[in-house]
């Protein structure tokens, strides 16, 4: 069942109350989730919570779900409306604070090796914290669809749908992002 589409495991669920298949999609979609509003709130009791939250509205609004809809666009836009209640339920965070709270992806992820050498884990180390540092120095929107494409790996229409924005403003946003991230990285 593991290799059944998130149609197929909603239908199973919905039609055939199949717990195995719901465990499945969670499971498929948990960490990601995670991530995702761990960006926006800094903190992981905070970001296990609210991914929690996010998957209890998944699975109690799942008959309610588009199905000609993308499952995975759907559940971030859950999984963001869940974050930004929780920032206002929080009224003495403001949105300036959540910009400046905002760190952008653990890169070290992203080039690990099963067994690198010393020279390589202080390069990747080293490299990683220039990344992070220069990605920092982003507008906040750059950052966020910067690392939903990349890091998170959806595309520009399923970004735009979750951020509730214009597919070209979103191509857009991506591309001064990356054309800023060239800059910095030239200067460097």
């Amino acid at each position: 069942m593991d290799n059944f589409t998130d149609q197929k495991l909603i239908n199973a669920y919905l039609l055939n109350h199949d717990q195995a298949a719901l465990e499945i999609l969670i499971g498929r979609y948990f960490q990601a989730v995670y991530r995702f509003v761990y960006y926006f709130v800094k903190n992981n009791a905070d970001a296990q919570d609210i991914t929690q939250n996010a998957f209890i509205k998944v699975w109690s609004n799942l008959k309610k779900f588009d199905h000609k809809k993308n499952f995975k666009s759907w559940l971030y836009i859950i999984a963001k409306n869940t974050a930004l209640d929780f920032f206002r339920r929080k009224k003495d965070l403001t949105f300036s604070e959540l910009n400046a709270s905002y760190n952008d992806i653990n890169l070290e992820e992203a080039y690990s090796d099963p067994a690198p050498l010393p020279s390589e884990i202080w390069d990747r180390q080293n490299l990683a914290e220039e990344l992070s540092r220069i990605l920092d120095k982003l507008p906040f929107s750059y950052r966020l669809v910067v690392s939903l494409h990349y890091k998170d790996g959806l595309t520009f229409f399923e970004i735009s749908e979750i951020l509730n924005k214009p597919l070209n403003t979103v191509k857009s946003q991506h591309l001064r992002a990356i054309t800023q991230l060239r800059r910095l990285l030239i200067k460097k």
